[in-house]
């Protein structure tokens, strides 16, 4: 008596190697989180987490960059530190810093959009210097938007001292970390040719 097997692919290839690098792109975020210090002007920490959404986005694209910053908030609510502080759990996600949090899968949506548009993925280091800037632009605004609506509810002030605290001081920071992505992506590209 013989048996045949056949292989049967449940999830292909792509799924996997996308999952995959998802996964790196979130666990890279929780490094991030690591690099985390208070100003003396706001309660708010600053961390690189902002940092890894905007990577993602970029390499991933706006579906999985999506995704990876999904599955960096699920492993942090399930009790990885991966939040600001080695932080974890619900407490982070509905805390006064929880805005950013929430806002995080949606900036790397929009970086990702902005630098591929819909449809397939494009080559980063051929997006437009503008059209990258551009992109983290909006992405931060869409962060901005989350953490101060998150700190004003949570913390029971209004919306003008939650922008005074939770966005301003950030400002520069920001800039900084839209250089270092705009770095890392042409890097990418001497490195290629």
């Amino acid at each position: 008596m013989s048996t045949t097997a056949e292989g049967v692919d449940l999830v292909g290839d792509e799924v996997v190697a996308n999952l995959a690098r998802s996964a790196l792109f979130a666990a890279l975020t929780g490094v991030f989180a690591y690099v985390s210090f208070q100003l003396p002007v706001t309660s708010v920490p600053f961390t690189l987490q902002v940092l890894g959404v905007f990577l993602a986005g970029v390499f991933l694209g706006p579906v999985w960059g999506f995704a990876s910053m999904g599955i960096y908030l699920v492993a942090g609510a399930v009790g990885a530190p991966v939040f600001a502080y080695g932080s974890a759990g619900l407490g982070s996600l509905f805390g006064q810093w929880g805005g950013y949090l929430w806002s995080y899968p949606v900036a790397a949506g929009v970086v990702g959009l902005g630098v591929h548009g819909v449809g397939d993925l494009a080559d980063p280091s051929d997006t437009g210097l503008g059209r990258l800037v551009g992109a983290m632009t909006v992405a931060t605004l869409v962060i901005y938007t989350f953490g101060t609506v998150g700190y004003a509810v949570v913390g029971e002030v209004g919306l003008v001292p939650a922008l005074l605290a939770a966005a301003v001081p950030f400002v520069p920071a920001e800039a900084i970390k839209v250089a270092a992505t705009v770095a890392v992506v042409r890097s990418d590209a001497v490195v290629a040719r």
